[in-house]
């Protein structure tokens, strides 16, 4: 059996650790991650190793070598370009003609590896996972493996309302030379992606395999702190080049405690170290030639080789690189990094999560401070739902747009062109200038579309040479609150890989800078309202347009009233308008608000016999309906409506919905609804060939765009009345009944993933989807488990013939999660 090493990573994500090294030499317990990949394969008898190197490969040869001093051979193949991993691997076929186990170079596992080879030899496998299962698997590929072993089911790091187990792929594999006869040559091909869906697709012998033991991806800085606590812990069985002097207590040749060395809990002291009298370490690691002077105290830390700590210092939970040099007293505050050759002044400070790029100085007396102490506002991502959400000037500060401009802008090419948009207040406008700074500071060019409601925006994207934008926006949910929203050329949300692209670039803080003569250019365009008009205009059927219907529409003081009033007047109908003028100080920013918007509306469409009313939220993302009789329509209500007008007089239109809608759509249209998640951006991308809809107000028509707009909507919803001949509350009354109710209950984010796989594995005989959480039939009534992605807890819903039963099986589910 041979191995192959995958360790041609970037280690972005550890940066600036990795600005200087490949991330399998960063430093674990005083040795390279890859030097204990190496001697745990040493150690199950695997002695031939391949080692796929693409980054800084020259360091990585150099330190191995030939791979004897190991006890193994270690032959290395340099990527010329990044083929993806199974393609790296495709081309070092030459030496592999046996059986060989694949395993990452910049893990932390003492896995046993006799044990999984021993499984794929006797399953007779294709191609083996290695798999574990892990309390947050939203970063991993998780898999459904059957009793015998065989793969059923795998995907690629999900979102929450993927995750349908916590058993995840490790990135450990044995393969069959045969395996190469399903991987491209010399091309970007991955074992994750494609290779493994492939080998599914065409029903091969695919397995997989679960075991336990310690493994740790170590893939961003948290983790590698982690990683070291658990070593000093001795949560993971690893071979400690220094000598163990006492439980938790390994101490290297030649190194020198003084008296009265304090040591708490594991700590690890490399060689030819001195530490002096009155120093304190706790849980830490101190790596060779060290030295660190009298009554400095470091608590969970990691300090590589070379580095000197004078007198007084104070460190909590930092890492400071090689060749490092601390001043007296100076204090670096939780989660700062200091990385190599820098030098701190003696009585400076270093907040908490500052870090300090390669060959720096800081100055006697200063105090380093990020622009954002990002630990305090985002605690789990960058991106939520609802793109970057934050307080207005406290947290979405000018500053932080910039930076996030910067990044934004730093994920296109030099010269590209992006579109800038805002709605009307002054908040928006002030977040919307810093984020255009950002953008051209990189040299990115910037189209800026001033105050705009989202729909023109998003259909604008992709027709000037543009590459998508951002608009920012008062949440509708607390005016306090800032959106600043994404899309991409489409005009459709940013897939989740951009996202966290962005955030990459974001957290690095090392995006390129233009030189002077080429920072972006800003520039406002013109006939950008005309173009959604002249699009807007041709996908209506005026002839078909019943021009006798008396509409009220309530603009909500929203942009629309700025645009959609002179479109209305191409139609020739008979529309009165509530509310048409800018006032962004009359923000509904609540659902009480809004509720009385929608009294008011119905009362005045009651007064005037009106036909129909329409209230348009403030971006005229979302429409509500109020019918001639007053009855404000509920949103699933209104939707049901739209659909069972468009099967009367289209009887092939296919209309798509999210998973956690009534299934009277399907009754309604049977076999023609596409059912998706409940993301914005999956219900923008579902084809059909007449409707979108997500029962929230929301509508699409996918022959004009594919993005949410009211205005267009009220257009449309006139021509079907037009055309049908019926009155909104007729079709209101031919809907069936149906009951959905939906709960919010508590789960910790560590349990999500269990809760997922335990839910499948107890319903295995009950009809069950997978399409967003776990929809599970019970007869015709159902419920669906969503885990929530921002924030720690699912949301039930529940469909059944009465509101009780509705909430009973709510109940139920409710306290199986809790148990």
């Amino acid at each position: 059996m041979k191995a192959v090493i995958m360790a041609g990573g970037f280690g972005t994500r550890m940066r600036p650790l990795t600005c200087n090294i490949p991330k399998p030499m960063v430093p674990v317990a005083n040795r390279p991650i890859m030097e204990h990949i190496v001697r745990l394969l040493k150690a199950h008898h695997i002695t031939e190793i391949v080692a796929i190197l693409y980054y800084q490969p020259e360091i990585i040869q150099n330190y191995f070598d030939n791979g004897k001093r190991f006890g193994v051979n270690i032959e290395y193949v340099t990527a010329v370009e990044d083929l993806g991993t199974a393609g790296s691997v495709r081309n070092a076929a030459e030496y592999l003609d046996e059986p060989f186990i694949i395993i990452s170079g910049d893990v932390l596992t003492d896995f046993n590896l006799s044990n999984i080879i021993s499984f794929h030899q006797e399953k007779a496998a294709l191609t083996t996972i290695t798999l574990t299962r892990v309390k947050n698997p939203l970063q991993y590929g998780i898999v459904i493996v059957s009793p015998e072993g065989k793969i059923e089911r795998f995907l690629e790091k999900p979102s929450w309302g993927e995750v349908f187990s916590d058993t995840i792929n490790t990135g450990i594999y044995v393969l069959e030379p045969e395996t190469f006869k399903y991987i491209p040559e010399n091309k970007e091909f991955d074992f994750s992606k494609n290779l493994f869906p492939r080998l599914l697709k065409e029903n091969r012998t695919l397995c997989g395999y679960i075991t336990s033991g310690y493994w740790r991806d170590i893939g961003n800085l948290e983790e590698y702190r982690l990683a070291h606590y658990d070593i000093l812990s001795n949560r993971v069985s690893l071979d400690i080049q220094e000598t163990k002097k006492d439980k938790n207590l390994w101490v290297g040749k030649g190194t020198e405690l003084s008296d009265n060395v304090y040591l708490e809990h594991g700590v690890i002291i490399g060689n030819d170290c001195r530490i002096g009298e009155g120093v304190k370490l706790v849980n830490t690691v101190v790596g060779d030639n060290c030295i660190i002077e009298g009554n400095s105290q470091i608590t969970n830390s990691v300090i590589w080789d070379e580095t000197f700590i004078a007198l007084g210092c104070e460190l909590n939970e930092n890492v400071v690189a090689s060749n490092v040099t601390l001043g007296r007293n100076a204090i670096l505050k939780e989660g700062a990094l200091i990385s190599d050759g820098c030098s701190i002044g003696e009585n400076s400070v270093l907040r908490a999560n500052v870090k300090v790029w390669p060959f720096k100085q800081v100055e006697a007396g200063a105090t380093l401070s990020s622009s954002l102490i990002w630990g305090e506002k985002w605690g789990r991502s960058l991106f939520g739902i609802n793109g970057v959400v934050g307080l207005a000037n406290m947290e979405i500060t000018p500053e932080f747009a910039a930076k996030l401009g910067a990044a934004y802008g730093a994920s296109f090419s030099p010269n590209t062109t992006v579109i800038t948009s805002r709605d009307s207040h002054k908040v928006s406008r002030m977040i919307n200038r810093a984020l255009i700074s950002g953008i051209l500071s990189v040299g990115t060019n910037v189209w800026d579309l001033g105050a705009l409601p989202m729909p023109v925006a998003r259909y604008q994207a992709g027709t000037m040479g543009d590459q998508g934008g951002i608009h920012v926006r008062r949440a509708s949910s607390d005016p306090r609150m800032v959106e600043i929203k994404f899309f991409n050329v489409s005009g459709l949300d940013l897939p989740i890989s951009k996202e966290r692209g962005i955030e990459q670039l974001f957290f690095r803080e090392d995006f390129r800078r233009a030189k002077t003569e080429e920072t972006g250019v800003l520039s406002f365009p013109y006939r950008v309202i005309e173009c959604y008009r002249e699009g807007f205009l041709r996908n209506i059927d005026r002839p078909n347009l019943n021009k006798n219907l008396k509409v009220v529409i309530d603009y909500c003081f929203g942009p629309s009233s700025t645009i959609f009033p002179s479109i209305l007047g191409e139609f020739g109908l008979d529309v009165i308008s509530l509310n048409a003028y800018l006032d962004p100080a009359r923000f509904i920013s609540s659902p009480t608000k809004m509720n009385q918007s929608l009294k008011q509306l119905s009362n005045i469409v009651q007064t005037l016999g009106a036909d129909i009313g329409f209230l348009l939220d403030q971006e005229a993302e979302r429409v509500f309906m109020v019918d001639e009789k007053g009855n404000i329509l509920p949103t699933e209500i209104a939707f049901a409506a739209v659909c069972q007008m468009a099967a009367q007089i289209l009887p092939e239109a296919t209309v798509g919905t999210p998973i956690n809608t009534t299934r009277i759509i399907d009754k309604i249209l049977p076999n023609r609804v596409k059912r998706t998640k409940i993301t914005n951006r999956s219900i923008c991308e579902e084809k059909t060939s007449f409707l979108v809809g997500d029962g929230d107000g929301g509508f699409i028509f996918p022959q004009f765009h594919q993005i949410f707009d009211g205005m267009f909507a009220i257009v449309k919803i006139i021509e079907l009345l037009s055309k049908t001949g019926k009155s909104l509350w007729s079709v209101a009354e031919s809907i069936p009944p149906f009951f959905v109710s939906h709960e919010k209950v508590h789960c910790s984010w560590e349990m999500k993933g269990t809760v997922m796989r335990r839910l499948i594995e107890e319903t295995t005989e009950k009809t069950v989807e997978l399409i967003d959480g776990v929809k599970i039939h019970h007869g015709e009534d159902w419920i669906l488990l969503l885990p929530d992605p921002d924030e720690a807890s699912f949301h039930l819903y529940a469909e059944s013939s009465s509101t009780e039963k509705a909430e009973a099986l709510i109940a139920e589910y409710v306290e199986r999660i809790k148990q």
